[in-house]
């Protein structure tokens, strides 16, 4: 028995850091009138976040991708047409190119401020920024039954995100340094392999009658079950700077999701393989992003990603059909030809840097595209 059809419905949250437009650093201290204006605008779908220099928006419960897209395009516009009159803009990047961790405030909230005093000089170093996808799944055990499955697929969601190469005004090597940063905070990575949403919820409680965690949402994993929604929410991924790629990836993790959930109408499930097999594919993402391939555990060697996508697009191809989501779905396929964010940013660097000899002139160019790729697709 598989049981009633989940409800498949999806969200997605995305966080932005606020630049200066004349100098390109980050505002440590946005106007709050600036904040407020967005929260009256976009009533209960934006909020500040930890630091007082980014900012949090959330989509509606959306029916199907294409909902999605018309409201990221109504948040990220909304975001820069305040932001732009304060004298500031919103950046959709995992990292700032050159921004000091040492130089930002934190937000003057319960949770934040219980958060920097847990958490001290790690919190301090939070200075990144990621997106989150929601996808309704009302029953708790099919819940933990998909999240075993789909860690799997978490190093591929992650690879095709990838926003964050510059730390400090370093080219670290790294498509996604955020994670380097985010794995300093405890409970994060990869999640436990469950039985059962009973099983999931003794740890959970075992966490806070010991006093470790207030609840559910200090549980950082890169794939865990909401402690606010019914949802079963993917938290690995950069945030996307071009909106076009965030949809995909959104596309990509719900039609995952379906996936797995056809296949056991047939008896069917995903190989449950090692948490530490799993995390040797998601420091390849992190370290190459689609450079250099994942492995493909059923063959036992590095399989270049076009490869991989081939295969996972034939693998969805049934799903995304059914949740109406093809074209975004294949969209990854631009995704991998053109490169990532930080593919781009990185390429503006070395083209800034091939005329000029100040580095910092080279990362405010990235700051520029950065600025322009987010509000692709519309005018702030």
């Amino acid at each position: 028995m598989i049981g009633k059809k989940p409800e498949f419905t999806i969200g997605v949250e995305e966080e932005y850091l606020l630049v200066d437009r004349k100098t390109r650093d980050l505002v440590s201290d946005p106007s709050d009138a600036m904040i407020r204006e967005c929260g009256e605008l976009l009533k209960g779908q934006v909020a500040p976040e930890f630091l007082r220099s980014q900012i949090e928006v959330e989509t509606r419960v959306c029916s199907n991708v294409q909902e999605i897209r018309a409201d990221l395009v109504r948040l990220r516009q909304t975001v820069s047409r305040v932001a732009a009159a304060h004298g500031l803009a919103p950046i959709a990047a995992s990292t700032h190119p050159f921004a000091s961790w040492g130089t930002q405030k934190h937000t003057d909230k319960e949770r934040y401020n219980v958060l920097a005093r847990d958490l001290q000089g790690v919190a301090r170093r939070l200075l990144i920024c990621g997106m989150h996808v929601h996808v309704g799944i009302s029953d708790p055990d099919l819940r933990i039954d998909l999240m075993n499955q789909a860690s799997y697929f978490l190093p591929h969601l992650l690879a095709f995100s990838t926003s964050s190469p510059f730390w400090q005004g370093e080219d670290t090597g790294l498509k996604s340094y955020r994670l380097s940063i985010f794995d300093e905070v405890p409970r994060t990575g990869l999640p436990e392999y469950f039985e059962s949403d009973s099983e999931f919820q003794r740890l959970l409680a075992a966490m806070v009658n010991a006093g470790l965690i207030e609840d559910g949402t200090k549980l950082w994993w890169d794939i865990r079950p909401s402690a606010r929604f019914p949802t079963l929410e993917m938290r690995i991924t950069d945030v996307c700077t071009r909106l076009d790629d965030a949809v995909t990836i959104a596309a990509l993790y719900l039609s995952i999701l379906h996936m797995l959930y056809r296949l056991r109408g047939s008896n069917q499930r995903w190989r449950l393989y090692s948490r530490a097999l799993i995390s040797e594919n998601r420091w390849r993402a992190q370290r190459y992003g689609l450079d250099e391939g994942l492995v493909d555990f059923g063959k036992g060697a590095v399989v270049p990603m076009a490869e991989l996508l081939d295969e996972l697009l034939d693998l969805l191809a049934e799903d995304a059909e059914i949740l109406g989501c093809s074209t975004e779905v294949q969209a990854a396929r631009g995704i991998l030809k053109r490169g990532t964010s930080a593919h781009r940013q990185l390429a503006v660097y070395r083209e800034a840097m091939s005329e000029s000899d100040d580095p910092m002139e080279g990362l405010r160019a990235v700051v520029d595209a950065l600025i322009l790729e987010t509000q692709q697709g519309f005018t702030a």
